[in-house]
């Protein structure tokens, strides 16, 4: 399983010369299988990009976790939206009061748009992500409501023995803390348990947590809790604030290594997600390789032993 950042930042987009080097598109997530195929997770503004690498590509599938701004802004400016010949099917969270094709419509569509939904020259189909397990070729998918405003999944992915987990929007300890918590009232728990890449929401301090508890997103501490109580062999920091610029996220991922060593973890597999980051995923465990000259790799040791709870 091969894994692409196209955006990692939250809320909304972050251009400027102090974010360049995380990173200012918002979220998108390439993955590639054994097979070649290929999912997109979330349609944020990094999507514009991969679009124009995806230009000859005939079929495209996207998982949106929930359709906050931020997750399908791109998808507007979506090259293979605008190509005849290619079939897009986008999966994403059902809702009681109107169906997710009417619902991303309402992005799509005048006065925010020059083009309706049903102007598009694609193929494009909505389904309401399952309740339980599908197949998306070989590839297993599964989806569960998280702890989010919205409608919002999470997703486990599994291509023959490995997995991986993407909960970009959560807040897991909502206000609590999640060492009071039994794993079945943990959010998320299932879905992330044991995976071998877990690409997590981190968007706050823990400084700046408390005045944000209920948006729905987590704080460092939180995110790293979260990731050792599921046993995830290596974890992903994700949907930064836009606030946050390459210095305060270098000094988050600073902090976050050295509170991973010190809760027995092996400091090599944690990092904080840069657009660019190409990620090599592996059972038990993936090397990432900084697309830019001058970044650290991330996770290129042997895993080690992750006991788990429950």
């Amino acid at each position: 399983m091969k894994v692409k950042i196209w955006g990692a930042r939250g809320s909304v987009p972050a251009p400027g010369p102090t974010m360049n080097r995380y990173g200012g598109n918002t979220s998108c997530v390439q993955v590639t299988f054994r097979d070649e195929s290929q999912l997109i997770l979330d349609a944020g503004t990094g999507i514009r990009a991969l679009g124009l690498e995806l230009a000859g590509a005939p079929r495209v599938a996207i998982l949106l976790t929930h359709l906050h701004l931020d997750h399908i802004q791109g998808l507007m400016f979506f090259h293979p939206c605008f190509r005849p010949e290619c079939e897009i099917t986008i999966w994403g969270p059902s809702s009681p009061e109107a169906s997710l094709e009417d619902r991303i419509a309402r992005y799509i569509s005048a006065p925010l748009s020059p083009v309706e939904v049903r102007e598009l020259p694609c193929s494009v189909a909505f389904n309401d992500a399952p309740a339980s397990e599908w197949r998306i070729g070989d590839v297993t998918v599964r989806a569960e409501a998280v702890t989010h405003r919205g409608p919002t999944l999470g997703y486990r992915i599994t291509d023959g023995e490995t997995t991986l987990a993407y909960i970009p929007d959560h807040e897991p300890a909502l206000g609590s803390s999640l060492d009071d918590l039994a794993d079945e009232w943990i959010s998320g728990y299932d879905l992330a348990r044991d995976v071998d890449l877990l690409i997590h929401d981190c968007q706050y301090t823990d400084a700046e947590y408390p005045a944000h508890v209920g948006w729905g997103h987590s704080a460092l501490g939180d995110a790293l809790k979260f990731a050792d109580r599921v046993g995830a062999k290596r974890a992903l920091l994700f949907h930064h604030d836009p606030l946050h610029t390459d210095e305060k996220l270098d000094a988050m991922a600073a902090e976050a290594a050295e509170r991973w060593r010190a809760m027995g973890r092996d400091p090599e597999t944690i990092a904080l997600a840069r657009e660019g980051d190409e990620i090599e995923v592996n059972a038990p465990g993936p090397a990432v390789h900084r697309a830019r000259e001058g970044r650290s790799t991330f996770g290129t040791t042997a895993a080690p032993q992750v006991s788990t709870r429950g």
